[in-house]
C-alpha cells in the first residue's frame, strides 16, 4: 500500500525536478538571444542533461513544456490578484499598488517563460488558448469583485463589470509585459502606482464624494467611498 501511494509521488517529483531544469536551460539560452523557436527539442534534451527518449517521455513537445513550465507562474500570479479586496484589511489604494509591485515581481522571475509564451502565442492556437484562458480567469475574478462593490453601493452602477474587467485585465496585462521585458522603461514602482491609479479611479471609480445608491443610480450625500 505504502509503495503504491509512493510512486505517483516519485514521479511528480521527478517531473518537477525535470521541468525546473528546462526551465532553466530554456533561460539560458533565451537570455543569450534565441528565439523559443529556434530551439529544438535535442537542443533543450541535450543542454538538460537527458535524452530526447526521456524528453518525450515527460513531455509531448516543446509546445507541451510551455504549457507545463506556465502553471506554476499562472497559479502564483492569480493568488497574488485574487488576494485584494477594495476593503479588504489590504485594501485600498495603496493595498492595490502593492499587488501590482508582486504581480510584476513574480512576472520578472518568469521573465523569459513569459517572452516565449507571447512568442509562441501567436501562431500556436493552444499556448493562445492557454494564455486566454488565463487572462479569462483574472477577468471573471475582477467582475465577481465589482459586482459585490457595485451591489454594497461603492461602486458606480452604470458602470459594465465585463467590459471594465476585459479593459483592466487585457490592458494591464499589456503594461505588465512590456515592463517585464524592458520595453517600458520606467522602474517597477512607478508602473505598478500608475496602473493601481488606473484601477481605483478609472474603473472603480474611486473615491467619490457621494454614496451610489444599489438600484435606482441615485446618489446619496454622505460617506465618502474609500
Amino acid at each position: 500500500m505504502a509503495s503504491t501511494t509512493r510512486r505517483p509521488s516519485n514521479a511528480s517529483d521527478r517531473r518537477a525536478v525535470l521541468e525546473q531544469r528546462i526551465l532553466a536551460v530554456i533561460d539560458e539560452h533565451l537570455r543569450e538571444g534565441a528565439t523559443y523557436t529556434e530551439l529544438s527539442v535535442e537542443h533543450i534534451a541535450q543542454s538538460a542533461g537527458i535524452s530526447r527518449s526521456t524528453f518525450y517521455l515527460y513531455f509531448r513537445d516543446k509546445v507541451d513544456v510551455l504549457l507545463r513550465l506556465s502553471v506554476t507562474l499562472k497559479r502564483e500570479s492569480y493568488a497574488i490578484a485574487g488576494s485584494w479586496r477594495p476593503t479588504g484589511p489590504d485594501g485600498g489604494l495603496d493595498g492595490l499598488v502593492r499587488i501590482y509591485e508582486q504581480i510584476l515581481e513574480h512576472y520578472r522571475k518568469y521573465s523569459t517563460l513569459l517572452s516565449a509564451i507571447h512568442e509562441v502565442a501567436a501562431y500556436d492556437p493552444a499556448v493562445r488558448d492557454a494564455w486566454d484562458e488565463y487572462q479569462n480567469q483574472f477577468i471573471e475574478n475582477t467582475i465577481r469583485l465589482m459586482k459585490e462593490e457595485q451591489d454594497a453601493g461603492r461602486m458606480a452602477p452604470d458602470v459594465d463589470p465585463r467590459l471594465a474587467a476585459k479593459a483592466v485585465v487585457r490592458g494591464g496585462g499589456h503594461v505588465i509585459a512590456r515592463q517585464v521585458a524592458g520595453v517600458e522603461g520606467a522602474a517597477d514602482a512607478e508602473v505598478a502606482r500608475e496602473l493601481a491609479l488606473a484601477y481605483w479611479y478609472g474603473v472603480l471609480r474611486r473615491p467619490a464624494t457621494p454614496r451610489f445608491g444599489k438600484k435606482s443610480g441615485h446618489t446619496e450625500p454622505g460617506t465618502p467611498l474609500r
